[in-house]
C-alpha cells in the first residue's frame, strides 16, 4: 500500500501536488493529525510519529489514477468532458447579487435558494481576504452573500501589495470544520482538482464527504499565484495597480475590471509566468466530477454559463428557475446551447491536449 510517503516522491516533488488540501483535511478529520498545509498550499508532514501508513491520502489524490474507474461508474462520466445532461445561461434574479458576483451570480444564488428552502444548512466556499482566495464555511445567507465574487475594497488593494496573492483557494480544507459543527446538508464549491478528491473521498465512504450533498464545480484554464514581483509584472502589464482593481474574473482572458469602469484584458498566455505548476498537467477544465458545472465562458457578460451533469444537480436547477434564477430563452438566443457547448468542447479538449504534452 502506497503512502504519504510515496505521495512526496511521485506527486510533491514533482511539482503535481494540485494544493487541494484533501488528504489533509481526511488526515485531521479523523485525528490523526499527521499531515499539515503548508502557506504555499503544499502537504507536508506534521508529525511523522502520528501518520500510521494507512495509504488513503494517497488513494484520494487527485493527481494520481487511483479510484478513477471507481469515481467515473459513481459520477456517470463519460468522455469526451463529463456526463452532460443540460447547458443553460441564467444569472441572479436579485441585482444585488449580480453586482457583488464575478459573472451572473447563478452560484450564489443557488445556493441560497438550497439554504433557504433547507436542502443545505451551509455551504463551503471561498472568500476574498487581502492575501487572496480563502477556504470557508459559510453558515448563514449573509456569509454566502460575503463570499461572492472576487473583489478588492481599497484597503485589500493597498495591502495586496506587499503580500502574495492567489487566485486559488484549497476549500477542501474546510471541511474539517464539519465534524465539529455537526452539519450534514453542504454544498461544496470547488475547482475541477478538488471536486475529484472529495469525490475520492465520497467513494471510499470517508468522513467528512458524507456530509457533501452537492458538487459545485467551476470552470478552470489554471489559477495563479502572484507574489511581490509578479504582482508588479502584472501591473506593469496592465497598467494599474492592485489598489485600482474591484474585481477579477478569468474567462478566455484574465480580466481586471477596475474601480473607474474600465476594463483591462490580458492574454492567459501571457501570465504563464505565474500560473501554478499542478495546472499544467490538469485536464479537467469543466469540473466533470461536479453536479452543476459553472464558468463565463460562452455567457455574455453578466451571464453564467451552467452544465448540468446529474440529475440531483438538474432537480436543484429547476426547483430555483424563475424564483431565484433568470434563464436565457433559446427562443431569444437561437443556438445558444449549442454554441455554449462548442466553447467548453474547445476549451476542454486544449486543457486535454496541454496536460498531455506536459506528461510526455
Amino acid at each position: 500500500m502506497k503512502t504519504f510517503f510515496d505521495l512526496k516522491q511521485e506527486v510533491i516533488a514533482r511539482g503535481l501536488c494540485h494544493g487541494c488540501g484533501g488528504c489533509v483535511t481526511f488526515c485531521t478529520a479523523i485525528n490523526y493529525g499527521a499531515l499539515k498545509m503548508e502557506e504555499d498550499h503544499v502537504p507536508r508532514y506534521r508529525s511523522v510519529e502520528k501518520c500510521i501508513d494507512c495509504g488513503l491520502c494517497y488513494l484520494i489524490c487527485p493527481a494520481v489514477g487511483e479510484l478513477d474507474e471507481q469515481v467515473n461508474r459513481n459520477v456517470g462520466w463519460s468522455a469526451p468532458m463529463g456526463r452532460i445532461l443540460q447547458v443553460s445561461v441564467a444569472r441572479a434574479t436579485d441585482k444585488n447579487i449580480r453586482d457583488r458576483a464575478t459573472d451572473g451570480g447563478a452560484v450564489t444564488s443557488l445556493l441560497l435558494h438550497l439554504f433557504d428552502s433547507g436542502r443545505i444548512d451551509g455551504a463551503i466556499v471561498s472568500k476574498q481576504t487581502h492575501e487572496g482566495r480563502q477556504p470557508w464555511l459559510a453558515t448563514s445567507r449573509d456569509d454566502i452573500i460575503a463570499a461572492a465574487g472576487s473583489h478588492f475594497d481599497a484597503m485589500q488593494g493597498v495591502l495586496q501589495l506587499g503580500e502574495k496573492y492567489s487566485t486559488y483557494s484549497p476549500s477542501a480544507q474546510a471541511l474539517g470544520s464539519l465534524m465539529s459543527q455537526g452539519l450534514r446538508k453542504i454544498a461544496f464549491v470547488g475547482t475541477p482538482c478538488q471536486i475529484k478528491s472529495v469525490r475520492k473521498m465520497q467513494a471510499l465512504k470517508l468522513v467528512p464527504s458524507n456530509a457533501i450533498k452537492f458538487y459545485f464545480g467551476l470552470f478552470c484554464t489554471s489559477n495563479f499565484d502572484l507574489d511581490d514581483d509578479k504582482t508588479h509584472t502584472l501591473e506593469e502589464m496592465a497598467g494599474c495597480t492592485m489598489a485600482d482593481v474591484e474585481k477579477i474574473n478569468i474567462k478566455e482572458d484574465f480580466m481586471l475590471n477596475l474601480k473607474d469602469g474600465r476594463q483591462i484584458t490580458i492574454p492567459l498566455q501571457d501570465l504563464d509566468f505565474a500560473r501554478r505548476d499542478a495546472c499544467r498537467f490538469c485536464d479537467d477544465f469543466s469540473a466533470e466530477y461536479a453536479d452543476l458545472s459553472f464558468g463565463g465562458l460562452g455567457a455574455d457578460h453578466g451571464w453564467t454559463a451552467v452544465v448540468v451533469r446529474s440529475a440531483l444537480g438538474r432537480a436543484a436547477f429547476a426547483d430555483a428557475r424563475e424564483k431565484s434564477l433568470e434563464i436565457q430563452s433559446i427562443d431569444d438566443h437561437p443556438g445558444i446551447d449549442a454554441g455554449l457547448i462548442t466553447a467548453i468542447m474547445q476549451s476542454s479538449k486544449n486543457k486535454k491536449k496541454n496536460a498531455g504534452n506536459m506528461t510526455k
